[in-house]
């Protein structure tokens, strides 16, 4: 198999093209959302790999394709380990490799199938364009999963995200990738129904009505305190940061006391079990209303980064435990087995070396005025399948995140966008709060009602939006779209087995 591969080698010119096209395709992610272009290189990107001249040149293609594609939209990757350069730096160009083209092995795999679905060059271009929109999708739940920058992400910021309600990230792929696939699969006969579709799309999504307020809303107010990230954990600044946040949460506000407020994940500096005074504290500061804050808790030798709610009596109230975690980021793969194997501390969650995962998706009962919140810690909120794993259906969605993680280039402004695509997928507002922003109160058909600015420190008071009914993509997820991914794939094959007879 490597020998085959190795004689496939389409060269450095071919490869150089591929990766240029890459880069060119995400060009449609955030913050510049350029669509047009990045379904003007899509098209020639599956021109490129149909014409390959076999599989193994495909699969070549494939992999570079997304080691451009991957290279830059998320060259935001590297912030991480800038927080510490001293320490991390040196692991950069690692990274800046091993994820754009271990990612890429997806898009190979789908260049290298989609050659071996069709005869042709027209065939082709479709058995990669379907294979690439599941290739998409598989990377959402593999090893864990990243769906970080899908295809699909680059109608986020249009009016043809609103059917993500139908069909998710996964159908707005489909449609990017079928807009690029049927022009160099047909020609440019196609491309005035591809214009049709889109200006349909968009006039539907245009035309949605926005979700009616009730006349008594609860007031949200979400704390942003601009904490920077190399001296967050400073203890000789810790109480200076936390007399920031309550002097951000007990500030009068244009719409009255708050019944909530909110502060961002791992905002508290400090361990909150058994700590009653500051307990107290913070409720005081809350001034009746409860007080939602991002935290880290020790439970025996594990640790966790959790969300709290604190009542109003200065009680620790629900509590919810993060249970998507951040392979190497926050835990180390197999950590835990390896302790109960071998012995081997030093990677084992539950020996205080990194978080341990909560029990899964919750709900928690925020009170008659406020409802029930679903609560995602950070990036929980890039995968679909942990919000419809809930137990029942909130009435909104509350994210706490630290984007100083991030940086302050592209990286926070994705992670809102796939806020966003959330509360559209799951007709359900999505409140976040942010350490260094972007903080924002987003209504249930994705649209941004208020929000804090990137780098500031400031608070926003905002009524909670309502949500729609149930969506079909909250019933049915990513199964309609996998079906037809299938039954198109089914085709090509049927088609080319027909013709080989």
């Amino acid at each position: 198999m490597i020998r085959r591969l190795a004689g496939a080698w389409p060269g450095w010119p071919q490869l150089g093209l591929a990766f240029g096209l890459g880069a060119v395709m995400a060009s449609g992610q955030e913050p510049l959302g350029l669509w047009l272009l990045s379904l003007l290189a899509l098209y020639a990107a599956l021109l490129l790999v149909a014409r390959a001249g076999s599989a193994g040149r495909a699969a070549w293609l494939g992999l570079f394709l997304a080691g451009g594609y991957f290279a830059l939209s998320l060259s935001w990757i590297i912030e991480p380990f800038l927080i510490e350069p001293e320490t991390y730096a040196w692991m950069i160009p690692f990274v800046l490799v091993l994820l754009p083209f271990g990612l890429g092995l997806f898009w190979a795999l789908a260049a290298w199938g989609g050659y071996h679905l069709g005869r042709g060059v027209r065939s082709r271009v479709l058995g990669f364009g379907v294979l690439l929109t599941m290739a998409e999708l598989a990377r959402g739940y593999v090893l864990t999963g990243f769906p970080w920058a899908m295809i699909g992400h680059i109608w986020i910021d249009t009016p043809v995200a609103q059917s993500a309600a139908i069909w998710g990230a996964g159908g707005l792929t489909l449609f990017a990738v079928l807009l690029a696939a049927l022009p160099a699969a047909f020609g440019w006969r196609w491309l005035g129904l591809c214009a049709v579709l889109v200006v349909g799309l968009q006039t539907w999504g245009d035309d949605l009505p926005s979700p009616t307020y009730p006349e008594a809303p609860a007031i949200v107010r979400l704390v942003q305190p601009n904490a920077d990230q190399q001296l967050k954990w400073d203890p000789s600044r810790a109480q200076d940061h936390v007399q920031r946040l309550l002097t951000l949460t007990e500030a009068s506000g244009t719409q009255g006391r708050p019944d909530l407020v909110v502060w961002p994940e791992t905002s508290v500096p400090y361990l909150l079990n058994n700590n009653e005074d500051l307990l107290r504290v913070i409720a005081g500061a809350g001034q009746g209303g409860q007080v939602a804050v991002g935290i880290q808790r020790v439970e025996g030798t594990r640790g966790y980064n959790s969300l709290a709610v604190i009542g109003a009596d200065g009680q620790l109230g629900q509590l919810y435990d993060k249970h998507h975690l951040v392979p190497f980021g926050e835990y180390i793969p197999f950590g835990d087995l390896a302790f109960q194997l071998f012995g081997l501390q030093a990677f084992a969650s539950q020996q205080g070396t990194g978080y341990s995962a909560g029990p899964g998706a919750a709900v928690l009962d925020l009170g008659d005025k406020l409802g029930h919140a679903l609560p995602l810690i950070c990036y929980e909120a890039v995968f679909p399948q942990d919000l419809r794993a809930a137990p029942i259906r909130a009435d909104w969605i509350l994210q706490v995140t630290n984007d100083a993680w991030f940086g302050t280039l592209t990286g926070p402004w994705q992670h809102l966008a796939q806020a966003r695509l959330r509360a559209m997928e799951q007709g359900l507002p999505l409140l976040r709060a942010a350490n260094t922003g972007v903080s924002a109160v987003i209504d249930a058909r994705g649209r941004v009602v208020a929000s804090i600015p990137l780098g500031v420190s400031a608070f926003v008071d905002a009524a909670l939006p309502p949500p729609l009914p149930e969506t079909v993509y909250a019933r049915f997820g990513d199964l309609p779209v996998l079906l037809l991914l299938l039954a198109l794939a089914g085709a090509l094959l049927s088609r080319r087995l027909r013709r080989k007879a």
